[in-house]
């Protein structure tokens, strides 16, 4: 059993673990995952609990799986169905709309469904080791709240960080002293059978990983404020941290250990960290909504692309994530499969999957 502690990429990276970790030793994992694309696939804020999708399936009590044939219920979106369809595992829906103590009722409820052979609670970039104040951080609550769960079930749970410092938050010089030596190494072979998600998922950090994994260095930019995130011999690597400590350290973890509503979640984010996450997800849907729909004129667009890329080399940037670039060119996320759509078509040998490359000095760029 997998804990995706953020959801998103960390959903994905599950997969990863797996081919590294587990094939070959049984059938395929359940990976418990929130519904919480973060606005990049679902326009509406926050995270989506069952009532928002239909053609869940009852595991138990508490918890529904989601197979491909689910559907989000408009206008929400969702990425868990078609990650169930291109990949083996189960994917079972974390719902944070009870607080910490409803996750802590799904998880033992599985346990004692399944009584699984390793629990582990994975995150991609080690937010999940923050203390709650550093002025880094962007998304703390889905993975303080996994964290309050898990340490509160009575089962071994094996908490491990993969790609130190990739998911932007937190640099991995930071963690170096909150996790132990890597336990393993990711290669490009563990990576292969998320490689046709890779090709559509949103996430930045699981991008990186995958990267990394394939033997992609150098300097990557991401997201909207264009954050440069290095891409090391550290990428790949995967580390155990010690369960307990990383409460301990967790002031908001620690605050979220009783709350039972979503509400109240977000109201401990508030006072540990100064804000909550959904209420940055509200005022972006708020300006989105307004935006008229955009075009994708090919020729202008490489024009700008030109201009984006020699910026970039001066930042000493070598790769962007496609994130980034629909970014950096005003283009909305509805805009971003038409951006990479043209980019691999005009510019295929600048595709370092599933990153961009960012080209040598081209003739004609400014």
């Amino acid at each position: 059993m997998i804990v995706a502690a953020g959801g998103g990429g960390d959903a994905v990276a599950a997969s990863m673990l797996y081919a590294a970790l587990y094939a070959g030793r049984g059938g395929p994992a359940l990976v418990l995952t929130y519904a919480w694309d973060r606005q990049l696939i679902d326009p509406v804020p926050g995270p989506r609990g069952p009532d928002h999708f239909t053609g869940l399936r009852p595991m138990t009590r508490s918890v529904r799986t989601v197979p491909a044939e689910a559907k989000p219920i408009a206008p929400a979106g969702s990425t868990l169905p078609r990650l169930a369809a291109e990949q083996p595992h189960t994917f079972a829906l974390l719902d944070p709309l009870h607080g910490a103590e409803g996750i802590t009722r799904q998880l033992e409820e599985l346990i004692q469904l399944l009584d699984p052979e390793s629990i582990d609670l994975l995150d991609v970039g080690g937010d999940i080791l923050a203390r709650g104040d550093e002025p880094t951080l962007r998304s703390p609550l889905a993975d303080a709240l996994t964290l309050a769960a898990c340490c509160q079930v009575n089962a071994s749970v094996r908490l491990l960080i993969a790609g130190p410092g990739l998911d932007g938050e937190l640099p991995a010089v930071e963690l170096r002293d909150r996790m132990g030596p890597a336990v393993l190494t990711l290669t490009a072979e563990d990576v292969e059978p998320v490689g046709s998600v890779l090709e559509w998922h949103p996430s930045e950090a699981a991008a990186m990983l995958a990267a990394t994994a394939r033997g992609v260095r150098g300097l990557c930019e991401v997201r909207d404020v264009g954050l440069p995130v290095p891409l090391t011999d550290e990428g790949p690597t995967v580390h155990e941290a010690d369960l307990d400590e990383a409460l301990n350290r967790n002031e908001l973890a620690r605050a979220l250990l009783e709350t039972e509503s979503l509400e109240e979640a977000e109201q401990a984010s508030r006072d540990v960290c100064g804000y909550s996450e959904i209420d940055y997800e509200r005022n972006r849907a708020g300006r989105l909504g307004s935006r008229p729909e955009q075009r994708l004129d090919p020729d202008s667009t490489l024009r700008l692309l030109d201009r984006l890329e020699a910026e970039a080399r001066a930042r000493c940037i070598t790769h962007m994530t496609f994130r980034r670039i629909t970014e950096a060119l005003g283009l909305g996320d509805e805009r971003r499969q038409d951006l990479r759509a043209l980019l691999l078509s005009s510019r295929p040998e600048q595709y370092a999957a599933p990153l961009w490359r960012i080209a040598s000095d081209r003739r004609g760029s400014t």
